[in-house]
């Protein structure tokens, strides 16, 4: 084997989608008081047009070249999912608990690693499936833990709902952001995601969009940033390492949405919480140990 074969198999990308993943996490709090305030809908709307100015000018700034073809198709597909994907998961966490919403959309990780067989050719190895099974299963725990408890209001199951329509969406995200990846770079997703979701959520200005007040403001603001750094970072990592050995990071998500929650929220750990966070922990950290094993080769 010829030295530096398998040079592209080192724990960046695994580190960066990891902290991008967590950014996200920290703005799914952000998002869900905006969301509180003016309604997801309005609340999305604001994101992506911080999230264009900001990202516009950098991807021009660093020679950026107005993308074409199939590069843009995939572009707009993409904004086209990611308008009804955020929104009907915000829309979803007005009426239930952060950690709790979280839990729920993991079924979409599951979803996509057989969907990046089908589509990416990419060839399903045990370890994967191994890892996110037990991601998925930390989940069941803690959404049993949290269903048995009761106390829903009249919303919740709206709200179920929308999350679960949510996830099937961003299992389609996650194939199109490997196929955005690996023909476009970070700053030019994230920029193009703006404008993409910003436009179709556009059309429906005229009748649902609501003037932030500060506060809310202040909370878009922050979860623009966060979201285009996680863009970045996300697009990156999967640049460069295959969708099945990164899905079962997702269910990280779980953790930091749980401290979030509580810190924001006053949203209590419960013990199926940390026993279904163990779980998720031992899939992400079986996924980790391919990238060690390949580094070493």
């Amino acid at each position: 084997m010829a030295p530096g074969q398998h040079k592209h198999h080192h724990l960046a990308p695994f580190l960066a989608v990891a902290a991008g993943i967590a950014s996200f996490s920290v703005m799914d709090g952000l998002m869900k008081n905006a969301s509180l305030a003016i309604g997801a809908y309005s609340a999305l709307v604001w994101r992506s047009l911080i999230s264009m100015g900001v990202m516009l000018p950098l991807w021009k700034a660093r020679g950026g070249i107005w993308p074409r073809g199939e590069v843009l198709r995939l572009h707009a597909l993409r904004g086209l999912n990611s308008a009804f994907m955020a929104t009907t998961f915000f829309w979803g966490l007005k009426y239930l608990p952060l950690a709790e919403g979280m839990a729920i959309s993991f079924i979409a990780p599951l979803i996509a690693l057989y969907l990046a067989a089908v589509t990416l050719g990419e060839k399903i190895g045990s370890r994967a499936i191994l890892a996110s099974v037990l991601g998925l299963g930390g989940v069941v725990v803690i959404a049993a833990g949290r269903l048995g408890q009761g106390g829903y209001d009249a919303n919740a199951a709206w709200g179920i709902a929308s999350i679960l329509t949510s996830a099937v969406l961003y299992a389609w995200n996650l194939i199109l952001q490997r196929r955005q990846a690996l023909i476009a770079g970070p700053v030019e997703v994230a920029a193009f995601q703006a404008v993409f979701t910003g436009l179709f959520l556009s059309f429906a200005a005229p009748w649902l969009l609501q003037l932030p007040s500060a506060p809310a403001l202040l909370d878009i603001a922050g979860s623009a940033l966060l979201a285009t750094i996680s863009l970045m970072l996300i697009s990156w990592g999967y640049g460069r390492e295959e969708t099945q050995v990164l899905l079962p990071l997702e269910y990280s998500a779980f953790i930091w949405a749980a401290l979030t929650g509580w810190v924001m929220f006053g949203e209590a750990l419960t013990l199926p919480t940390i026993a279904g966070a163990a779980l998720i922990v031992t899939g992400c950290l079986i996924a980790a140990r391919k990238h060690i094993e390949q580094t070493a080769l």
